[in-house]
């Protein structure tokens, strides 16, 4: 006898009464087939209003307490229960029918155990057109309100807890497998004695990833080998890895299918998180940082698996840029905003896969405390880098953007210095260094605490805070790069003194570049700025004389001008 089998019969029989979505029957020796139709339609309808993965139908035990096993012969003979599957399915909307019949021998006597599936896709399950309900020991046509009921929770039916009935254990990636034990100790390590007696199929059934000895849609995204996408069709379970040039146009590619639980760390070493080197303190000592925090990036990716809507046959796209990380998933950002989310600082009500969500905080892929997006924030903050932007413009789609840089020296430099700024601060003063519009009670906010200077929608990072630790004029020569007023120097000493070499540029500029900068860095920056201006046609070398020997003049509609 499969001893799952045992385990689930055993916690019905202990049941201290029946519920909507379980019934007793002693059925010694027959049972009328019309009412077994009925008592179908009944029990999958109340296992979908009662958020059960099965409703069950057991023959062969009493239905009073205590319960007694009286066993039952209830086709016993030839054919038998053979046909009894597509008997029902002939005559239920859908074509539904048991999801499995089992036969068991409990105390010397024949018990069946009928596992009915719960109503789907907002629609009540029908017997014979008829859709029914149970009032207490009686059956009845569903009403009018179970009817609503069920066609509502068409919005929160749970996609992944789905079972895939032709997919079987071998399917599964050992690895994949091996890995989600270890991830389970770690997240239960008081379980450890226990867990080791676990085979395969016992583990999945504790994580839920296995419905009554069948696997679910989710185990086959987080565990399942490969092929097994097959047994999610139409659905698509795909991460796409996709890298972009400085021109966003895509230069390489690569897409990943399960197991996701490994994947996942596929998909991070292909990101080229490269040091980032910027500057930190008044003395300007320079830092160096990975452009992008590992813990921040898997929780984005996961998070993105956790609440994909599958159903709609897309891509989990991940697209790395020069200077960001874009990672987008299909469906609603659920909780309305990231605002919410962060104020609440508790788990949503409800999941778009709650069953993967579930086996992924388990494997330690993801947290439902609610506090995943705060933490991101704060981890950003701590980096001194842009806050993560979460694009929820259109419908139907979740886009998060990761900055892999330092846009603003100013924001940057106020994070380092004002460690009493609180998080609402810090997200309202990262929306004034994007030049993303503020509310009025953020404007306000930041203008009583003199965070911010200027007028809508010119506003900046207030210079007295910037100065706070230091003199006005030391900000004025630390405050950033203003570029057209360079190029406008240069343009002035070309028409007075063209052509004119590299050193007497850097003659000119030197002294006036802000102090934060090492005499290497000032080089570079005025290379890169005379190669910006050839680019945009105000200077061209002249003739006959390339690299640092080169010299400068004006373009020709600069000369005229």
């Amino acid at each position: 006898m499969d001893s799952n089998i045992l385990r689930i019969f055993k916690e019905l029989y202990s049941m201290p009464r029946e519920t909507e979505w379980v019934e007793f029957k002693e059925a010694r020796n027959n049972f009328d087939f019309n009412e077994l139709g009925k008592y179908f339609s009944a029990i999958s309808n109340a296992a979908n209003l009662n958020n059960q993965p099965a409703g069950w139908l057991v023959f062969g035990v009493s239905d009073d307490f205590p319960r007694r096993v009286t066993g039952t012969s209830y086709r016993a003979q030839a054919p038998g229960l053979e046909k009894l599957k597509k008997q029902i399915a002939d005559r239920t909307n859908h074509r539904m029918t048991f999801r499995n019949i089992y036969e068991l021998h409990v105390d010397g006597r024949r018990v069946l155990l009928f596992e009915i599936p719960p109503a789907s896709q907002g629609i009540p399950t029908t017997w014979d057109g008829i859709a029914y309900g149970r009032i207490h020991d009686s059956l009845t046509p569903l009403p009018l309100d179970g009817i609503e009921r069920i066609r509502r929770r068409m919005l929160y039916e749970d996609w992944s807890a789905y079972t895939c009935p032709n997919a079987s254990l071998s399917e599964l990636d050992e690895a994949a497998l091996e890995f989600a034990r270890q991830q389970y100790l770690t997240k239960h390590p008081h379980l450890a004695s226990e867990v080791s007696t676990w085979d395969q199929l016992t583990f999945l059934q504790k994580t839920r990833l296995c419905i009554s000895g069948e696997l679910t849609r989710a185990a086959l995204i987080l565990v399942g080998k490969p092929e097994t996408v097959t047994y999610l069709q139409p659905a698509t379970a795909r991460i796409s890895w996709i890298l972009h040039n400085e021109s966003g146009s895509p230069i390489d590619y690569i897409h990943y299918g399960p197991p996701f639980l490994l994947n996942v760390t596929e998909v991070f070493k292909r990101i080229r998180n490269t040091t980032y080197r910027y500057l930190v303190n008044t003395r300007l000592f320079p830092a160096e940082i990975t452009k992008y925090d590992s813990w921040v990036l898997r929780e984005v990716l996961n998070n993105a698996i956790a609440h994909q809507d599958y159903t709609r046959g897309g891509h989990i796209n991940v697209v790395e840029e020069s200077d960001a990380l874009t990672v987008t998933n299909l469906g609603d950002f659920i909780p309305g905003s990231v605002e919410a989310v962060i104020r609440t600082d508790a788990p949503p009500e409800f999941y778009r896969n709650r069953l993967l969500c579930e086996a992924m905080v388990e494997f330690n892929m993801i947290d439902t405390i609610g506090s995943g997006i705060k933490r991101m924030f704060q981890k950003q903050r701590e980096r001194f880098f842009p806050l993560p932007d979460y694009d929820l413009s259109t419908t139907g789609r979740v886009v998060v953007r990761i900055p892999g840089k330092v846009l603003d020296e100013r924001y940057t430099q106020l994070l380092i210095e004002r460690t009493d700024l609180d998080i609402w601060e810090v997200i309202a003063l990262d929306k004034v260094q994007k030049r993303k519009p503020l509310t009025d009670e953020e404007m306000r906010r930041l203008r009583q605490k003199g965070l911010i200077e200027g007028r809508r929608p010119n506003l900046v990072v207030s210079a007295h805070v910037a100065a706070a630790t230091d003199t006005k004029g030391e900000y004025i020569r630390r405050r950033g790069l203003d570029k057209n007023y360079y190029k406008r120097m240069v343009e002035e000493f070309l028409t007075q003194f063209q052509p004119a070499s590299r050193e007497d540029i850097e003659e000119l500029l030197f002294e006036k570049l802000p102090d934060v900068l090492t005499p290497d860095r000032k080089r570079n920056f005025i290379g890169n700025l005379l190669q910006e201006m050839r680019r945009e046609r105000k200077i061209q070398p002249v003739a006959g004389k390339r690299g640092r020997g080169a010299k400068w003049e004006l373009c020709t509609k600069h000369k005229s001008s």
